[in-house]
């Protein structure tokens, strides 16, 4: 997943256009720099697949799903060594 940070400020800053739940999400992992943990880039993923879910055929839906899942089982342990910063 690629996040185009320029655009996507832009496009924040925009009066017209409230933010969405994955905006939010996104712009709060911008401001903590967690823009390099994977956890928090698959959460983003997920939330944005939540918004998107009326708009796609169940087969489209369960597709992502599992693309998103594949990809956190990926990360293995990820937390171990850092629990006192992540949890």
């Amino acid at each position: 997943m690629g996040l185009n940070l320029f655009a996507y400020n832009l496009w924040m800053d925009s009066p017209n256009i409230p933010p969405t739940m994955s905006d939010r999400l996104a712009r709060y992992i911008e401001q903590t720099g967690g823009i390099s943990k994977p956890w928090l880039l698959a959460q983003l993923r997920l939330k944005k697949l939540q918004e998107r879910k009326p708009n796609l055929s169940p087969e489209e839906y369960e597709r992502e799903l599992v693309d998103i899942h594949q990809a956190v089982m990926n990360l293995g342990e990820w937390w171990v060594g850092q629990e006192d910063e992540v949890f």
